[in-house]
């Protein structure tokens, strides 16, 4: 008998324990299966912006800025600075193809980035820097102390240019070529056919990071600067089409005079049809506009925007173009408005003939923010959130828009200066121009394009689209930038300063103004009558009885299917018209936002502080968000949810990051599977247990 009792409660302890431990065994694959669906883990969920896994960005090179130092350049030494400066640039662009083409090279030696790249840099940038100065000593000028101090460079490694918020300034301070820890440059899933350090898509960048969904941004537009008595409140329009006549190149009359290929991008222009390197103010007064205001031949040009789609355009195998990394399809902008307004604090004067403004900063990823000026928005959200160091996934049923606010105080001297800059400034945050500026109409652009979503998946970004740049800048959105050189005939600018000052609506915008010369025409009329009685033909289109098809919206009747959850079951389906009315709402909040936006540009007087870098207003789902907006197949929701971001704003953000919702949409049907596993395997071993515990307990009771 104590053989009996010892052995009975020896076997169920052990029956006991081998529950226990199924139990402890599933929670384990349990919880290791919630672990990996909470981070993503390796299972193709999307990765949310900020984490480890996805693209991390390619390497690149920065270098000061040298032009920017230079603040007073003779005219005498003018022509050769600018040549030399370019050379600077050339340097640049081919240390960089040198970067890029070497990995295997760096695997093997770690100081070859400093030795055979970023040295040799630094010497040949020594040279011309050392040229430039003897061109201002020539010229009676005296070369700034910090210029030999400006030849150094240092690489970003592909960790930090996904992290870059562009405060980099290139001097590493010791005056030696210096580098980062060189990063790999290949593809995070070694994808066939790419270059290194491209992003998948056969360029440097952008990568998964530079995009948000603009619905999960906090609102940051600031208030205009309040309006003083004396504030000149008019608006003149110029209508100079959206570049139809195809006028490109890669050229910078502004910054590169003399020199081909000076911009290292492909520009848009729009205005004067005749500008190029070598284009002068003469050449400018005589050439051809494509303004509705003949007398405007202003010079109006920005960096195309492309998608990075496969498509081989016609500059694929040329400079500026796919041969440093401007590559996909070019997207013409579906409207351009230009517009001068006024200051809130004052009257303007007239702007000086062929005065030369840019505005925003092509390098503005290596040298930092000081000077740009990027904003980035979606139409229904301009007066809600500007982005200057994001690209924006737009909601379905709206469009990207690019937008400009130049600066709007002139020294009153200068139609140009040495770095381009030092003759005009912004106005203070109150509206007023600083030491001595006076206020000019201020030149605002807004440029709206259709852009199919990118789509962005593990971290990847997939048919991404992109703003022309300089290759080493990585098509970094906070580097969009605009040239204007004003060719207006000073009759028509004074009649733009009359028209700001007084307060009206003039220009294109006003309507009937261009067609005034067609009046001369009218000697003619006798043609003409003949004419207007065949517009009487249009009368026949009584066809539009066609409206009696609306009548078919009779079939929505359908939904009368809601009324057979009668059943005590089925009253869960009573939910679904919910997101007929989010639909609803999206179309009331829609409306106004849309028409506000189109004032955003020059809502104001500093637009660099307008739009702030995008922070953590951003949700912890981005990623994982765009790709399931991207792929949705009910546009019905896709409004919802666009319309309730623009009707709420921020209020929607915090609601959007609990849902895990989007990232589960993000991967197919095997995905799910396979992450789903091993909490399934976890509940039959928990089950398991479980029966063989009570099991235990009951034989225990019989037993006793």
């Amino acid at each position: 008998m104590r053989r009996n009792k010892r052995r009975r409660p020896t076997g169920a302890r052990r029956s006991t324990f081998a529950a226990f431990a199924l139990i402890l065994g599933g929670g384990g694959l349990v919880a290791v299966n919630a672990v990996a669906s909470a981070t993503g883990g390796d299972s193709g969920g999307s990765r949310v912006q900020g984490q480890s896994g996805g693209d991390p960005g390619a390497a690149t090179i920065s270098c000061p800025d040298v032009g920017q130092q230079l603040t007073d350049v003779p005219d005498a030494a003018r022509a050769d600075v600018d040549k030399a400066l370019a050379k600077l640039d050339q340097q640049i662009t081919e240390a960089y193809d040198r970067l890029t083409s070497t990995r295997q090279e760096q695997a093997q030696d770690v100081n070859h980035v400093r030795d055979t790249i970023l040295k040799p840099l630094s010497e040949q940038r020594a040279a011309v820097i050392g040229e430039i100065g003897n061109a201002l000593k020539q010229a009676g000028a005296t070369p700034p102390a910090s210029l030999d101090g400006l030849a150094a460079c240092t690489e970003i490694a592909p960790a930090q240019a996904g992290e870059n918020d562009g405060g980099q300034d290139g001097d590493n301070g010791s005056g030696e070529a210096g580098t980062a820890a060189p990063g790999t440059g290949q593809d995070d899933d070694g994808q066939a056919g790419g270059q290194p350090d491209d992003n998948g898509n056969g360029a440097a960048g952008p990568v998964a990071e530079d995009f948000v969904d603009i619905t999960k941004v906090q609102p940051n537009v600031q208030a205009k600067p309040r309006e003083t008595g004396d504030a000149s409140t008019g608006t003149f329009t110029v209508d100079c089409g959206v570049n139809e006549n195809k006028v490109f190149n890669t050229d910078n009359v502004i910054v590169a005079p003399g020199v081909a290929n000076g911009a290292h991008h492909l520009h848009d222009y729009v205005g004067n049809q005749d500008v190029d390197a070598f284009a002068d103010n003469d050449s400018l007064v005589k050439a051809d506009t494509s303004c509705s205001e003949q007398d405007d031949k202003s010079s109006y040009y920005w960096p195309v925007l492309r998608v990075q789609d496969g498509t081989q355009e016609f500059d694929a195998g040329q400079q500026g173009g796919g041969l440093e990394g401007n590559v996909g399809r070019i997207l013409a902008a579906d409207q351009a408005e230009i517009k001068y307004v006024g200051s809130p604090t004052g009257k303007v004067v007239a702007m000086p003939k062929f005065l030369r403004i840019i505005t925003g900063d092509a390098k503005a990823f290596t040298n930092g923010t000081a000077n740009a000026n990027a904003h980035w928005s979606c139409t229904g959200f301009e007066d809600k959130v500007q982005l200057t160091d994001k690209y924006p996934v737009c909601p379905q049923g709206s469009s990207v828009v690019r937008s400009f606010a130049f600066q709007s105080c002139w020294d009153g001297q200068n139609i140009d200066s040495a770095n381009h800059r030092a003759h005009v400034d912004f106005a203070d945050a109150d509206g007023n121009c600083r030491n001595g500026f006076k206020a000019i109409p201020q030149l605002t652009m807004r440029l709206v394009y259709d852009v199919p979503a990118p789509v962005v998946e593990n971290g990847r970004v997939k048919n991404p689209y992109a703003v022309d740049g300089f290759p080493e800048q990585l098509h970094k959105p906070i580097t969009d930038h605009d040239d204007f050189i004003n060719v207006m005939d000073e009759d028509l600018m004074d009649e733009v300063v009359d028209c700001v000052n007084a307060g009206r609506q003039c220009g294109a915008s006003a309507g009937e103004q261009p067609q005034e010369p067609q009046q001369p025409v009218e000697p003619q009329e006798p043609q003409k009558p003949e004419q207007p009685e065949e517009p009487q033909k249009p009368e026949q289109p009584q066809e539009p009885q066609k409206p009696e098809e609306p009548a078919e919206p009779e079939e929505p009747q359908k939904p009368q299917k809601p009324e057979e959850p009668q059943k005590p079951e089925e009253p869960r389906d009573e939910p679904e018209p919910a997101p007929e009315d989010s639909s609803t709402d999206k179309d009331q909040a829609d409306g106004p936002g849309a028409a506000d936006g189109r004032q955003t540009p020059p809502s104001s007087a500093e637009p660099r502080d307008v739009a702030t870098p995008t922070q953590a207003a951003e949700a912890s789902d981005d990623a994982g968000g765009v790709a399931a907006k991207s792929g949705a197949t009910n546009s019905a929701e896709a409004e919802a949810e666009a319309g309730a971001g623009a009707a709420t704003g921020g209020e929607e953000t915090p609601s959007e990051q609990a849902q895990p919702q989007p990232r589960a949409a993000a991967g197919g049907l095997a995905n799910t599977g396979a992450t789903l596993w091993p909490a399934a395997a976890g509940g039959v071993l928990v089950l398991g247990g479980l029966a063989l515990l009570i099991h235990n307990r009951r034989r225990n009771v019989t037993t006793n």
